[in-house]
């Protein structure tokens, strides 16, 4: 790996000139991703004020839950823990009416919005879509549904001999309301390659976003950090999605996904001994809130990096926790700890007021709640 050394002169111009908000260089991002020692702090300093510059005072959740149908993929990447092929003895699929009990479930506890999460089932169409979607609706009236990536939206199109844009047209009249950037990883297909060689190749993944944007869906943006990337790769990830955010203001957030190890193919084949660091997360976090001068909210995903990184996460250019979720199966068979299935409003609360912050509740559209 190639380490990128900026002078104590170089460093000062570009966190500047980034708290500024002017817009820096990809090959300056990859810099300030290898920063160490006390100079991490200087880009967490510089990230934090351009944050309360650009959104203020105020972290912001969403009362949502995580819904997971199934844990059968076609894909069964090498950097996830969860997939399960059908013959597995703990594979999972819910019945319509297992689900829907789960639905009840979510509408007993006031969620707002509801993620739908699952391995991309081999037997899925678009009419399996389409019925999960609707039963959400109907059992969580008012209930914003958060799902299918742009992997999920491309396999279903397959499956159903439609395009992708038909496919998105369908699941938005079922009652989709916004898009997961998630299988987004790393968008680099010599390390897709590695990491999920199964999934839909960068560009498609791109492709099906902009389609996403042209019939009037929101989406998140994610990157999936900490496994055999380079910090050159992960700026030039995060390059080609303010590229895109320039063109289409489709994202509502980024969502920087720490790299769980634990019980995953790349950890049993020797690929990877460890996720990501601390300083790797503080560093993501700071370095994606001055790069991305054209996304407001910076998300700190609590479940990935524990409760206490979060508010680090938040004190280096992070404004959003993410959700309650009461659920996140992906991050616990990665290693995660009972820990990432709830996150208390009550305890959000405490750690906000802890370092001076407010804390609001949102939709999954940023609009704030209460």
């Amino acid at each position: 790996m190639t380490v990128l050394r900026l002078s104590h002169a170089e460093l000062c111009r570009v966190l500047d000139d980034a708290a500024a908000g002017s817009r820096i260089h990809e090959s300056e991002a990859a810099a300030l991703l290898q920063l160490t020692g006390h100079e991490i702090w200087k880009a967490a300093a510089a990230a934090d004020g351009r944050r309360a510059e650009v959104v203020g005072d105020t972290v912001t959740y969403v009362r949502n839950m995580n819904l997971h149908m199934t844990n059968i993929c076609k894909n069964r990447c090498s950097l996830c823990a969860f997939g399960r092929k059908p013959t597995d003895p703990d594979a999972f699929c819910f019945t319509d009416e297992e689900f829907r009990e789960h639905a009840r479930d979510a509408a007993k506890k006031e969620v707002s919005e509801v993620c739908y999460l699952a391995g991309v089932h081999p037997g899925f169409t678009i009419e399996n879509y389409e019925k999960m979607i609707r039963t959400l609706c109907e059992e969580i009236p008012g209930v914003h549904v958060h799902g299918c990536s742009p992997d999920e939206i491309a396999f279903a199109a397959s499956q159903s001999g439609l395009t992708t844009k038909e496919t998105l047209v369908r699941l938005k009249a079922a009652g989709l309301g916004s898009v997961q950037g998630t299988a987004a990883e790393i968008l680099v297909d010599s390390v897709r390659s590695v990491i999920c060689e199964k999934k839909i190749p960068a560009g498609e993944w791109l492709r099906i976003i902009r389609e996403a944007h042209d019939i009037g869906f929101r989406a998140t943006s994610t990157i999936m950090y900490g496994s055999v990337e380079t910090p050159e790769q992960r700026a030039h990830h995060l390059s080609i999605l303010r590229d895109l955010q320039d063109e289409t203001q489709v994202f509502t957030e980024l969502v920087p996904l720490a790299f769980l190890h634990r019980n995953t193919p790349l950890e049993k084949n020797g690929r990877v001994i460890y996720g990501s660091t601390g300083r790797e997360d503080i560093l993501l976090t700071a370095v994606s809130r001055l790069f991305l001068d054209n996304m407001r909210n910076i998300q700190v995903p609590w479940s990935k990096i524990g409760q206490k990184m979060t508010q680090l996460g938040l004190m280096a250019g992070g404004n959003d926790v993410g959700g309650t979720m009461f659920a996140d199966s992906l991050s616990r068979t990665a290693g995660a700890g009972e820990e990432a299935d709830y996150f208390d409003p009550k305890d959000m609360l405490y750690l906000c007021a802890d370092m001076g912050r407010k804390l609001a509740r949102r939709d999954t559209l940023y609009n704030i709640l209460e």
